[in-house]
Protein backbone atom coordinates (compact mmCIF):
# COMPACT_ATOMS: atom_id res chain seq x y z
CA UNK A 1 0.00 0.00 0.00
CA UNK A 2 1.64 3.11 -1.61
CA UNK A 3 1.42 6.40 1.58
CA UNK A 4 2.02 9.74 1.22
CA UNK A 5 4.66 11.11 3.37
CA UNK A 6 3.61 12.86 6.36
CA UNK A 7 5.32 14.08 9.58
CA UNK A 8 5.46 13.41 12.73
CA UNK A 9 5.96 14.32 16.11
CA UNK A 10 7.70 11.68 18.37
CA UNK A 11 8.43 12.51 21.98
CA UNK A 12 9.49 9.05 24.19
CA UNK A 13 11.95 9.26 27.14
CA UNK A 14 12.67 5.23 26.64
CA UNK A 15 15.23 4.55 24.21
CA UNK A 16 14.46 0.88 23.26
CA UNK A 17 11.32 1.48 21.80
CA UNK A 18 12.03 5.38 20.71
CA UNK A 19 14.93 3.90 18.50
CA UNK A 20 12.65 0.49 17.47
CA UNK A 21 9.18 2.66 16.83
CA UNK A 22 11.71 5.67 14.83
CA UNK A 23 12.77 2.51 12.79
CA UNK A 24 9.42 1.48 12.30
CA UNK A 25 7.96 4.87 11.30
CA UNK A 26 10.84 5.86 8.57
CA UNK A 27 10.79 2.58 7.04
CA UNK A 28 6.85 2.81 6.32
CA UNK A 29 8.06 6.81 4.85
CA UNK A 30 7.15 8.87 7.56
CA UNK A 31 9.40 11.82 8.19
CA UNK A 32 9.90 11.25 12.17
CA UNK A 33 11.02 14.39 14.29
CA UNK A 34 12.59 13.67 17.70
CA UNK A 35 12.60 16.58 20.37
CA UNK A 36 14.49 15.66 23.33
CA UNK A 37 12.03 17.12 26.03
CA UNK A 38 8.63 18.61 26.72
CA UNK A 39 9.66 21.81 26.25
CA UNK A 40 11.19 20.99 23.01
CA UNK A 41 8.61 19.45 22.01
CA UNK A 42 6.31 22.35 22.23
CA UNK A 43 8.78 24.56 20.61
CA UNK A 44 9.10 21.97 17.63
CA UNK A 45 5.00 21.98 17.54
CA UNK A 46 4.98 26.18 17.54
CA UNK A 47 6.89 25.94 14.64
CA UNK A 48 5.80 23.94 12.44
CA UNK A 49 2.65 21.67 11.33
CA UNK A 50 3.01 18.17 12.00
CA UNK A 51 0.32 15.12 10.62
CA UNK A 52 0.50 13.44 14.07
CA UNK A 53 1.48 13.93 17.39
CA UNK A 54 2.70 10.42 19.45
CA UNK A 55 3.74 10.90 22.82
CA UNK A 56 4.36 8.46 25.73
CA UNK A 57 2.47 9.04 29.16
CA UNK A 58 6.14 9.61 30.95
CA UNK A 59 8.45 12.42 29.13
CA UNK A 60 11.06 14.78 30.23
CA UNK A 61 9.99 17.61 31.34
CA UNK A 62 6.68 16.84 32.10
CA UNK A 63 3.82 14.09 31.53
CA UNK A 64 2.07 13.32 28.92
CA UNK A 65 -1.11 14.23 29.39
CA UNK A 66 0.03 17.87 30.08
CA UNK A 67 1.99 17.65 26.71
CA UNK A 68 -1.12 16.62 25.12
CA UNK A 69 -3.26 19.36 26.41
CA UNK A 70 -0.72 22.04 25.34
CA UNK A 71 -0.47 20.36 21.95
CA UNK A 72 -4.53 21.18 21.95
CA UNK A 73 -3.96 25.12 22.43
CA UNK A 74 -2.09 25.23 19.60
CA UNK A 75 -3.36 22.66 17.23
CA UNK A 76 -7.07 21.62 17.64
CA UNK A 77 -7.18 19.75 14.90
CA UNK A 78 -3.60 17.20 14.55
CA UNK A 79 -3.64 14.15 15.71
CA UNK A 80 -2.16 12.70 19.01
CA UNK A 81 -1.62 9.10 19.71
CA UNK A 82 -0.23 7.73 23.09
CA UNK A 83 2.15 5.02 23.02
CA UNK A 84 2.32 4.06 26.72
CA UNK A 85 3.47 1.35 29.17
CA UNK A 86 0.98 2.69 31.31
CA UNK A 87 -1.64 0.03 30.85
CA UNK A 88 -4.32 0.72 32.90
CA UNK A 89 -8.13 1.83 31.30
CA UNK A 90 -7.72 5.05 33.56
CA UNK A 91 -4.20 5.77 31.67
CA UNK A 92 -6.27 5.72 28.34
CA UNK A 93 -9.12 7.09 29.60
CA UNK A 94 -6.97 10.30 30.63
CA UNK A 95 -5.43 10.52 28.02
CA UNK A 96 -8.54 10.65 25.49
CA UNK A 97 -9.76 13.20 28.16
CA UNK A 98 -6.80 15.31 27.60
CA UNK A 99 -7.93 15.19 23.88
CA UNK A 100 -5.78 12.21 22.42
CA UNK A 101 -7.32 10.81 19.44
CA UNK A 102 -6.04 7.31 20.33
CA UNK A 103 -3.70 5.32 23.02
CA UNK A 104 -1.42 2.10 21.95
CA UNK A 105 -0.13 -0.09 24.92
CA UNK A 106 3.79 -1.02 24.53
CA UNK A 107 4.44 -3.20 23.15
CA UNK A 108 2.43 -3.08 20.10
CA UNK A 109 2.98 -5.18 16.76
CA UNK A 110 5.01 -2.66 14.09
CA UNK A 111 1.69 -3.37 12.13
CA UNK A 112 -0.36 -2.64 14.91
CA UNK A 113 1.09 0.79 15.22
CA UNK A 114 1.83 1.68 11.60
CA UNK A 115 -2.00 0.65 11.05
CA UNK A 116 -2.72 3.04 14.11
CA UNK A 117 -0.54 5.76 12.64
CA UNK A 118 -2.01 5.67 8.98
CA UNK A 119 -5.46 5.66 10.44
CA UNK A 120 -4.93 9.09 12.13
CA UNK A 121 -3.24 10.79 10.37
CA UNK A 122 -5.89 10.21 7.13
CA UNK A 123 -8.35 11.73 10.46
CA UNK A 124 -6.45 14.63 10.36
CA UNK A 125 -6.66 15.12 7.25
CA UNK A 126 -10.23 14.93 6.97
CA UNK A 127 -10.27 17.23 9.95
CA UNK A 128 -8.26 19.79 7.85
CA UNK A 129 -10.59 19.91 4.96
CA UNK A 130 -13.09 20.22 6.96
CA UNK A 131 -12.11 23.07 8.96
Amino acid sequence: MSRSIADILYLENDVSPHKLVVFWLTEADYNVVVPKTFSDALLVARKRRFDLFLIDNWIDGGSGIELCKEFRKIDPVTPILFYSGAAFEYDREEALAAGADGYLIKPALSEALIEEVSRLIRLGRFRANAA
